[in-house]
Parts: C-alpha cells; sequence; structure tokens
C-alpha cells in the first residue's frame, strides 16, 4: 500500500473515532460523571393490569435538544434468498445541514462494510430516531444508562448501534421476547458500541412490557475472539406493576431460571468476572446494574437533580411514601400503583415538572412573576454549586412517544403510538394507529437550525416560545386547546376502534386506508390549530397586556404582589413620598 494512501486512510479513521467520541458522552462511566446521564430520556412502562383499559403501555421522552425529529412508516417487503441486509453506523445525534439533506437520506454514508443475511419477509414500522412500533404491536421506547469506561467500543469492529439495532429488530419480530433475542443475537454477533454505550429500551407487545439493557464489552472485542461482542440482561415487568427508567440501569438481581421473568447474553456474568466488576468468591450475588452501570446518588443529595426516579415512584404509589433520601439504586424494580393508569393519567405523568414538591420549579421565586418552570437552570456561583431539579418534562425534548397495545383489537388497530412534537407542557398528543400506511409529510422534514412552516415540529415550538414570556396565563390556553385536540382523540378512539375492526373483518385494505386516512388527517387538524393558536398567544399577549380581540379592548398585565416587594428588597427602591394630607 503507497504511503500517501496509507496516511489518508489513517486521517480518515481518527476524524470517525473523533466525531464517534463526540456523540458518545452518554456512555461516560457513571462513577466519573455524576451529571452527564442526567439531561437524557425518560422511559415509562406500564403492564396490562396495571393500566384502565388492559392495554401496554411505554413511553420515550427524546430529550436531547440538537437531534432529529423526523419520522417514517416503512413498508413491508418481502426477499429473495440469498440477499443481504446492509448494516449503518447511525448516530443518535448527528444531523447534516437541510441543504445536504435529511438525516434518513444520508445515514447510508456511514456504511460499515457489514451484510447479514436477510430475513424471508421484514414487517412494517413507524421510526423516529428509533423504531417505535411494528405491525405486529411490537413497541419500543429508549432512555440512556451508561456503562463502565472500560466497556465502551467505539471503534470499527462494534458494527452495530442502538438506532440500527432497534430498526433491526422492528423489522424481525413478532412478540417482545422476539425482539429481545433478535437484538441481544445480534448485538453479540458482530459487535455493539460504535455511537452507543450502555442503552435500556423499553419492550412492549400487547401482553408483555420488558426493560432491555445493554453494554459493549470493551474497544479490544473483535468478532475472531470467538466471544460475544455486547452482553445484555432483560427483565420483565408484572402485569400489575408500573416501573421506569430514568437514565439509570434498573436490573439488579437476576434469576435466570425464572424464564418468565428474565432473559440475557451467555456472557452476562463472566464480562463482569473478566474485568474485575464482580468476584464470585466474595459471598455475594451477582447485581447487574451494580456490576456494570452503578449510578450512587439520590434526589435529596443532588438538590432534585436524581429526582426523576423517587418522584414517578412517588406520583404512582403515593401510599408507599417513598423517601427523597433513597438511594437510587435501591428503589424497587417495579412497584403496583395505588390506581390503575389510563392513557391521560400516562400523558399527563410526561408533563410532570415537580409541582407541588419541594423541588417545584416555580416555588419562591425561581420561576420569575409568571411561574415559568424553565427560567430556574442551575448555575454556580461564588465557587458554589446550585442544581436544577431534573423534572420528567424538560423543553428540549425533540418529541415524546407513547405505545400503546392492545390485545382485544386486530393488530393494525391495536396498536397506537400517540407522539408528541417539542416541548410535552406546551405540545399536543397526536394518535399514529399501527394500521397507517403513512404519516403526515410534515412529520418528514425541519430541522432545528432553520424555521419551516411546513413542518409539523416548528408548530409546536412556535407554540412553546409563545407561552415562555408570560407563562402562567398562557399555559392556560395551551391547556384548553391539549383538552379540546387530545382529550378530544382519546374520546374518541372507541369509536375509531370500533369503524376499523367493524371494516377489517370485512375488507382490511379498507380498514388500513380508513386508519391512514384518520392518521394523517387528524394529525394535520392538530398541527394547523397549534400555528393558529402560536398566531392567539402572539396577539392576546402581546407587549406585556392581555389585548382581547373579540371587544377590541387591552389591559395592563400586572406583576404579582410577591414579586414587586421582591424587587423593592432586591433593588432597595424607595417608594413616592406620601402626599400631604390637605388643610380644611
Amino acid at each position: 500500500m503507497k504511503l500517501k494512501k496509507l496516511i489518508t486512510i489513517v486521517g480518515m479513521l481518527f476524524i470517525t473515532l473523533t466525531v464517534v467520541s463526540a456523540f458518545t458522552v452518554l456512555s461516560l462511566d457513571s462513577e466519573q460523571c455524576e451529571d452527564c446521564l442526567l439531561e437524557g430520556c425518560t422511559s415509562i412502562l406500564v403492564g396490562k393490569d396495571a393500566s384502565t383499559d388492559g392495554s401496554t403501555m411505554a413511553t420515550h421522552t427524546c430529550d436531547c435538544g440538537i437531534c432529529d425529529w423526523t419520522w417514517y412508516h416503512v413498508p413491508a417487503k418481502d426477499h429473495k434468498p440469498g440477499e443481504k441486509r446492509k448494516i449503518y453506523h447511525i448516530s443518535q445525534y448527528f444531523t447534516w445541514p437541510l441543504e445536504q439533506g435529511l438525516k434518513w437520506e444520508r445515514y447510508k454514508d456511514n456504511y460499515t462494510d457489514l451484510e447479514i443475511p436477510e430475513v424471508e419477509h421484514t414487517y412494517a414500522f413507524k421510526h423516529g430516531m428509533f423504531g417505535y412500533m411494528n405491525e405486529n404491536q411490537v413497541a419500543l421506547g429508549e432512555s440512556t444508562i451508561g456503562c463502565r469506561r472500560k466497556m465502551r467500543n467505539s471503534t470499527p469492529s462494534a458494527k452495530i448501534d442502538l438506532t440500527m439495532l432497534s430498526i433491526l429488530g422492528m423489522e424481525r419480530a413478532r412478540t417482545a421476547r422476539e425482539i429481545i433475542q433478535i437484538m441481544g443475537d445480534l448485538a453479540c454477533t458482530y459487535g455493539y458500541g460504535f455511537n452507543d454505550g450502555g442503552e435500556m429500551l423499553a419492550v412492549a407487545d400487547p401482553n408483555e412490557v420488558w426493560i432491555f439493557e445493554i453494554m459493549p464489552v470493551g474497544p479490544l472485542w473483535t468478532p475472531e475472539s470467538g466471544k460475544p461482542g455486547a452482553v445484555w440482561c432483560a427483565q420483565r415487568v408484572s402485569d400489575d406493576h408500573v416501573s421506569v427508567t430514568p437514565n439509570e440501569s434498573r436490573i439488579g438481581e437476576i434469576d435466570l431460571d425464572n424464564k418468565d421473568y428474565f432473559m440475557a447474553s451467555e456472557n452476562v456474568k463472566q464480562v463482569a468476572i473478566d474485568m474485575k466488576f464482580w468476584d464470585p468468591n466474595i459471598g455475594e450475588p451477582f447485581n447487574w446494574k451494580r456490576a456494570y452501570s452503578p449510578s450512587p446518588g439520590n434526589a435529596a443529595g443532588t438538590q432534585g437533580r436524581r429526582g426523576r426516579l423517587w418522584r414517578f415512584l412517588s406520583l404512582v404509589a403515593p401510599s408507599r411514601n417513598f423517601s427523597d433520601k433513597t438511594e437510587g439504586m435501591d428503589f424497587p424494580f417495579s412497584v403496583k400503583p395505588d390506581k390503575k393508569l389510563s392513557v391521560r393519567d400516562v400523558m399527563n405523568i410526561t408533563r410532570d415538572k415537580l409541582q407541588g414538591s419541594k423541588y417545584d420549579l416555580v416555588s419562591g421565586i425561581k420561576g420569575g412573576p409568571f411561574k415559568n418552570p424553565n427560567y430556574y437552570r442551575g448555575f454556580k456561583i461564588d465557587d458554589k454549586q446550585y442544581n436544577r431539579p431534573r423534572s420528567i418534562c424538560v423543553n428540549n425534548v425533540e418529541y415524546t412517544t407513547l405505545t400503546q397495545c392492545r390485545s382485544w383489537l386486530p393488530d393494525p388497530v391495536g396498536g397506537i403510538i400517540w407522539l408528541s412534537f417539542g416541548a410535552q407542557d406546551t405540545a399536543c398528543y397526536m394518535p399514529i394507529y399501527n394500521g397507517s400506511q403513512d404519516v403526515p409529510e410534515s412529520f418528514k422534514i425541519g430541522d432545528h437550525w432553520k424555521f419551516n412552516r411546513d413542518a409539523a415540529r416548528w408548530a409546536f415550538d412556535y407554540v412553546d416560545y409563545h407561552t415562555q414570556v408570560i407563562y402562567s396565563h398562557a399555559i392556560e390556553d395551551v391547556k384548553k386547546a391539549q383538552e379540546k385536540w387530545e382529550g378530544g382523540a382519546v374520546k374518541n378512539t372507541p369509536l375509531i376502534d370500533k369503524t376499523a375492526q367493524e371494516l377489517y373483518k370485512q375488507d382490511p385494505a379498507r380498514a388500513l386506508e380508513f386508519l391512514t386516512d384518520y392518521t394523517i388527517n387528524y394529525a394535520n387538524s392538530v398541527v394547523k390549530a397549534w400555528w393558529d393558536l402560536g398566531d392567539f398567544l402572539l396577539v392576546k399577549y402581546n407587549h406585556f397586556r392581555f389585548y382581547d380581540s373579540n371587544t377590541r379592548k387591552t389591559k395592563r398585565l400586572r406583576t404579582p404582589d410577591w414579586w414587586n416587594r421582591a424587587v423593592v428588597e432586591q433593588d432597595k427602591l424607595e417608594p413616592l413620598p406620601q402626599a400631604k394630607p390637605k388643610k380644611k
């Protein structure tokens, strides 16, 4: 090989590894990075007997702030014997400028040079950053959990990262257990990592919900070693329980003899032994999260920064009186909720900003005069750190998914992805039926760096932006719109289900057409309503006044007395001299 060509290849490899390392911040050793995982995604899981209607549910708050938000439907496809499936590296975080092409046009630039045997038939599915639901009602949510530093493998030997893994699973799986096994086997065979480290996927089908966690096995792994290129474990959430993953590993001690509740790779313990994370000779049982992703800390000791796990459990099971001083790793894997959760209950939990708790983001003056929970960001002053409590709802979310899988309905009707673009508190959940053969065109375009009225996501950001200024007033207008459109969709679901089910019995193709039309038309109506809502908020609260378009009158927007007193105290304002009483 000529020297010039060798230098070019080495240079390209160096650039590749540099880019990869730039986007693997969330894979840092949790013992050495207390804060690195706390801005990531939250995933909620609900067993079928813990929901009000018998559906399983799983969420993903795609908390990023710079990531691709576009959505697509991938049709089913038959494949000829001997066909190969090309494998690509797909970063969760990296996007291209719009003039260079959307992410799902450009990702094929990152071909890994690996082709694996194609299956005879691949299933239809919907995907955003990950695959979210396929035609069999197999559904996913995600949360980055991190792993020990020496486990990371950002080298080209790791051919499969998490996005690619989720897509392969969507293409091939019929059940939750099947997708877990498929993803685990592929990762072990071809090596997992490159763009990703420790990750969790909430895996659901109409009958079961599982937490699936996967880690790389270090940068020295090669296929020629004969060893698995990943280590993984999965635990089932009991049917009458709920669980949550807030960027923390949730699986503790495992019982592989209990096959109804546990699945794992063959090296699940051996990697820990080899890397000296666990010694079987000292008498302590193997604990997955303590071995591979230890994450010490609690809500109280971090000023609420580590508060999501405590907060979720407190919301769903207040009778348990969970303490914010409890270490995150000591909380139970799952709990039975005090009352069963409806789809609206779960939506509301994704909007939680610690209201009414000791970590309330608008208590005191932190939220400003109009109680904005996004104002207080945490800071360092006089060499002292003050944390912003981490709520489930944050305003850097790309979108939130709430997958609903229902066993009593045909798969095209039973599966729904409730999709909310942008910050949950100012957005609206829209139903995407599993049988829909497409998504709105406005879901397929846009990015953070260029405003675009043709992109659905910008409609919701438009409302969010106008809400921030006078939050306590504007959010009430947003809630009314949410009740009309989101509440209306939930209320109408039984009618849509019934119509689609009857059509499906007579003519499945007509049922799919009906579900496609409903999904697209309802979403388009919501997007238009949110553009109109943004215009309404701009006019109504313009210049810090109330503009009433019906009466064509305005009135002054007054700040509350507690805020005024705080200003007087802070700025040491002097009142105007009182007028002297007139002499009689």
